[in-house]
């Protein structure tokens, strides 16, 4: 039965939920409050009763003190509080005097306590019944002594206290009414933005990623909250249409080898048997296009592992000289139409993963020779820059139009879709290029003018 209790509370909408939690709170103080203000108001009235009953008492002893009899005068001298009643009994216990037989039975009975052998030493005692207060002091006369039973009766506050008591009840309950529904109205007038995000967010699909919420200018948590997730659609919105591209573009590069290699191999089973020739050409054009293909596959499984956590970083401390030194020689060997000059090369050791870093090296002198002319200059230089190690690849090739140099580290990005086939290329190098860059704590900087040229700049932290 509780869980079922628990699992109804839960399914409730959360301006219900925080109703209720309100109205339980304000429930508990209004109930402390009343039991507060009925305790109060009894303890007051009982410590004026008893007030009444001593100053009562007082009055009449004093009277008697001076000498006068205890006689009907008595009850004419003023003596009583306000609502306080006088009762004397002799030794006998016979009712001598009254203050008011019209209130209560003439055959009143005297206390119980008057049943004792007298005391002289007895004080003012006080008892409680269920209609009143009583008080009882036996006080001797010569050889005589007296009960005097002073009563303060109790229906007129006990009247009072039960009204209060309705009064209080009724109020608040009236006012747990009045906030349960004033709860729930501000509650789902203050969660409408959150209903409003929720429609917004059943609107939201994979094909329609362009709505957004509307954002109040409250500046209030839930402004902020549309906010946030304006933004992360924004960041959504971008990965998929990345990711989209990605997959398209992925798609076109394996499509294209692939279908070479179909080509190829249809033409072989046609005419290669018998013609040495079209052999030739056709296992040349298979093998160059599985290069390619593999080429692209390594690349992808990169990306694929970074993309997940996956790719290792060896960091250890690595000679830079030797290696930038290494990676232009190799250069020099694969692009000998081109003119590969090394400048400066400081002797410099970093913390890195030297393989990443020749792969990232790699990557732009490749670029530049794709898009450097035959003949053209690549000059390769390495220095200090502070705290920073700058490497430069500056070559007088084609240059990027400033519009682009934002785009070129996307993945399948390319300036140019029809130099590709000229120049090859998957579009993922400068991806790669850029993730090494970022594990580094490096930055690439580029400058670039269309005809004239392009400077690369890697910034490596010394420490």
């Amino acid at each position: 039965m509780w869980s079922k209790s628990k699992h109804l509370v839960t399914k409730l909408p959360v301006s219900v939920k925080l109703t209720f939690i309100y109205a339980v709170i304000l429930f508990c103080i209004l109930l402390l409050t009343s039991l507060l203000t009925i305790g109060g108001v009894k303890f007051f009235l009982d410590t004026q009763v008893q007030k009444d009953l001593d100053a009562s008492q007082y009055n009449v002893i004093q009277y008697l003190a001076t000498g006068n009899p205890v006689d009907q005068q008595l009850l004419t001298q003023d003596l009583l509080s306000a609502g306080v009643l006088l009762r004397v009994f002799d030794e006998n216990g016979r009712l001598l005097l009254d203050s008011a037989p019209y209130l209560r039975n003439s055959k009143h009975e005297q206390s119980s306590h008057q049943n004792k052998p007298p005391d002289k030493k007895r004080d003012f005692h006080k008892f409680h019944t269920e209609d009143d207060v009583y008080g009882e002091k036996l006080v001797w006369t010569g050889d005589h002594s007296y009960t005097f039973q002073f009563i303060r009766p109790l229906s007129a506050e006990y009247h009072f206290l039960r009204i209060l008591a309705a009064s209080l009840t009724g109020t608040s309950l009236l006012g747990l009414a009045i906030a349960i529904a004033a709860g729930l109205y501000i509650s789902r007038k203050i969660l409408r933005p959150v209903r409003d995000m929720t429609e917004a967010a059943k609107q939201i699909e994979v094909d329609n990623l362009e709505k957004r919420l509307i954002v109040s200018q409250a500046g209030d948590e839930l402004s902020e909250l549309a906010t946030t997730f304006n933004h992360m659609l924004n960041r959504i919105q971008t990965a998929f249409e990345q990711q989209r591209r990605f997959v398209s573009d992925a798609s076109h590069e394996l499509r294209t080898p692939i279908t070479v290699i179909r080509g190829y191999a249809d033409m072989l089973d046609r005419w290669g048997k018998q013609d040495e020739a079209t052999l030739t050409e056709g296992i040349s054009a298979i093998k160059s296009e599985t290069v390619s293909m593999q080429t692209l596959l390594e690349k992808l499984l990169f990306l694929a592992r970074t993309d997940q956590g996956k790719q290792l970083l060896n960091k250890k401390p690595l000679a830079m000289e030797q290696l930038i030194d290494e990676v232009v020689r190799e250069t020099r060997l694969i692009a000998p139409e081109h003119q590969v000059e090394l400048a400066t090369n400081e002797p410099v050791t970093i913390e890195a993963d030297g393989a990443l870093i020749k792969q990232m090296l790699r990557i732009f002198l490749e670029n530049s020779v794709k898009y450097t002319p035959a003949g053209g200059t690549i000059c390769v230089a390495s220095e200090h820059q502070g705290a920073q190690l700058a490497i430069t690849v500056q070559d007088n090739g084609i240059g990027i139009p400033s519009e682009e140099q934002t785009k070129i580290f996307d993945r399948f990005y390319r300036i140019d879709k029809s130099r590709t086939k000229t120049t090859g290329g998957t579009g993922l190098g400068l991806s790669i290029a850029s993730w090494i860059a970022e594990q580094h704590n490096s930055s690439i900087r580029v400058v670039s003018t269309v005809g004239q040229g392009t400077l690369i700049t890697v910034l490596l932290p010394l420490e």
